[in-house]
């Protein structure tokens, strides 16, 4: 697997800050984008992608895809970016392998949409030779717990949407070759 090309790290406070903070990468995202979420159950993976959805202008409604694994929410012509990016929203949770990946078929819609994959690591990278990848961390008895899809810490008390989450960035391939203005701006806590 390849090095991230940078990497930063911002605290959020709020579910709201969260979906801003997503909701201003949707608006510098284009079509061929891969991104790449990771975080526990209850670490705010589809608040950030009703956020994403936001800022690229896709119709609302917005819901984790857990039981059919891949949704596609169309752009709409009256949104902020009328004829840009759909938004394609997948969940791999259940996925075992790139080959399952590779069974529901998203290279149809990988250069006309924005891809968000949830649970992806080490199952999309074949996908693109550019990703983002996002880790969405939840502070779980005052710790930050790690993001992990192999038994790591699980707290399934997703109840509390408010409490401090720390989400790390990391860019790869030509695409993310440099890290997104908006991540500079908004004063990381520490990055490469």
């Amino acid at each position: 697997m390849s090095e991230a090309q940078w990497e930063r790290t911002l605290t959020v406070s709020t579910a709201e800050q969260t979906h801003a903070l997503a909701a201003a990468l949707g608006g510098v995202l284009e079509a061929g984008d891969l991104l790449v979420l990771t975080g526990e159950l209850g670490a705010g993976k589809t608040t950030f992608t009703q956020g994403l959805g936001e800022g690229l202008g896709v119709r609302a409604g917005i819901i984790s895809p857990t039981f059919v694994l891949v949704r596609i929410h169309p752009n709409r012509a009256d949104g902020p970016r009328p004829g840009g990016p759909d938004l394609v929203h997948v969940d791999a949770y259940r996925l075992d392998s790139a080959a399952e990946i590779d069974d529901i078929d998203l290279e149809n819609t990988m250069d006309t949409a924005v891809t968000v994959v949830e649970w992806g690591r080490d199952r999309v990278e074949h996908l693109s030779d550019s990703r983002l990848e996002v880790d969405l961390l939840r502070s779980v008895g005052g710790e930050d717990t790690e993001a992990t899809t192999d038994g790591g810490v699980m707290d399934f008390d997703t109840d509390d949407d408010d409490e401090p989450r720390t989400i790390v960035f990391r860019g790869f391939g030509p695409r993310w070759a440099e890290a997104p203005q908006l991540l500079e701006i908004t004063s990381p806590v520490e990055g490469n």
